[in-house]
């Protein structure tokens, strides 16, 4: 798939250089057309470099007529990119994507350790960058583990409702060594939406790009009930 922020550059490169083009193209015919009317009639315009120019404004114009035709088919992507996105609706989706919302007491995440940990550090981070909360991963067996944070910080506070926050994972190994570790954002896909051209999706409290899904499923018969994730006061 095409890039969505790369389809919108080219577009806009596209529609300047055919405006420069037409300004260029209509100064042309008009220094052309003065040539003729005030041309010597002793020694008139030289046949051959009359075809030249000629066959300069044909190129002209023909450039003019593919830039509206590749602004057509730019536009006709990123309408297409909307349409495959809106695909996903209903389905189960898995993002790399940390931010999400804090919404209705609560905000939920998944992490994935790439082998069994022997710790492994949360960190619950604000929109300026602010670590609000730091505990413990409730699971540290190799696989995708599901965690919800209930909004209390670690100095014991309350975060209001509708901010946004990231969560953040180092997880070590028996001898000390880093464990692979990745933040995910997993559930059934509600709606689609664009911004700036690229279509991005709803999923539970989060909307992420389109881009950051790594694995799409049917979702399963009671994906619809919320899962009962370990909160942060269990694993503290």
């Amino acid at each position: 798939m095409v890039d969505a922020v790369s389809t919108n550059q080219a577009a806009n490169r596209i529609n300047a250089g055919g405006t420069m083009m037409a300004s260029n193209f209509e100064t042309f015919l008009a220094l052309l057309t003065a040539q003729l009317k005030n041309q010597d009639p002793l020694s008139p315009v030289d046949s051959n470099q009359f075809t030249a120019q000629l066959t300069q404004m044909a190129g002209v114009e023909q450039q003019l007529l593919t830039n509206d035709l590749l602004t057509s088919l730019l536009a006709a992507q990123q309408t297409g990119g909307l349409g495959e996105a809106s695909t996903y609706i209903g389905k189960e989706a898995t993002a790399a994507w940390s931010a999400v919302k804090f919404e209705d007491g609560k905000a939920t995440w998944s992490y994935e350790l790439a082998e069994d940990a022997k710790e492994a550090k949360l960190q619950v981070v604000d929109s300026s960058g602010k670590v609000v909360w730091t505990g413990n991963a409730p699971d540290l067996k190799n696989g995708i583990h599901d965690f919800s944070w209930d909004g209390k910080t670690t100095g014991g506070g309350q975060v209001p409702e509708g901010g946004v926050y990231t969560l953040k994972i180092v997880a070590k190994d028996a001898a000390a060594e880093t464990v692979e570790s990745q933040v995910l954002v997993r559930g059934v896909v509600t709606g689609v939406e664009m911004y700036d051209g690229q279509p991005y999706l709803t999923i539970k409290n989060s909307i992420l790009p389109l881009s950051s899904v790594i694995s799409l499923n049917q979702p399963k018969p009671d994906s619809d009930n919320d899962d009962a994730p370990v909160t942060p006061a269990a694993a503290a």
